[in-house]
């Protein structure tokens, strides 16, 4: 039967998780394979198919800050998601003024944030020409796939 991982170990592998803004890693040395996943809080370890599965207990949930209240389900139809898993950066650079600010204008293409992606800048263009109603997604934020990152209408 494989040696169950520690304590230690999936405690290194939850603070790795948090320090990074990733929503998960996977690690697998011999027979056993550790999972620790932000979006169900659970950390697993994964025996063969013929072993049976350890889980330990779930990790206590934090609150993302929030940077504005969530769209409301009208809002959705003018909603810019996040393509990707990353950070959010309103400005082009630190202590530079940010791409856009509610209220604004905004022409189809040009580009209202950045999301870090593996240490790749990612400019996220306007979908559509439109106002700029709301911005969700605060500075420096890590955000998900298919998040609401703006509001254009």
């Amino acid at each position: 039967m494989a040696k169950l991982p520690d304590k230690k170990t999936i405690k290194e592998l939850a603070d790795l998780l948090a320090d990074t803004g990733l929503s998960e890693i996977e690690v697998e040395t011999g027979e056993v394979r550790i999972r620790v996943a932000r979006q169900s809080a659970a950390v697993n370890a994964v025996m063969p198919a013929a072993a049976p599965v350890a889980m330990a207990a779930p990790a206590p949930a934090t609150p993302a800050p929030a940077a504005a209240e969530a769209p409301a389900a009208s809002d959705l139809a003018g909603a810019l998601k996040s393509p990707m898993v990353g950070t959010a950066y309103l400005s082009p650079e630190p202590g530079a003024a940010n791409f856009v600010k509610v209220g604004d204008t905004v022409s189809q293409g040009q580009t209202l944030l950045i999301v870090e992606a593996m240490k790749t800048m990612n400019p996220i263009a306007a979908t559509k020409a439109g106002k700029i109603t709301q911005i969700i997604v605060g500075n420096e934020q890590p955000v998900e796939f298919d998040e609401v990152l703006m509001i254009i209408e």
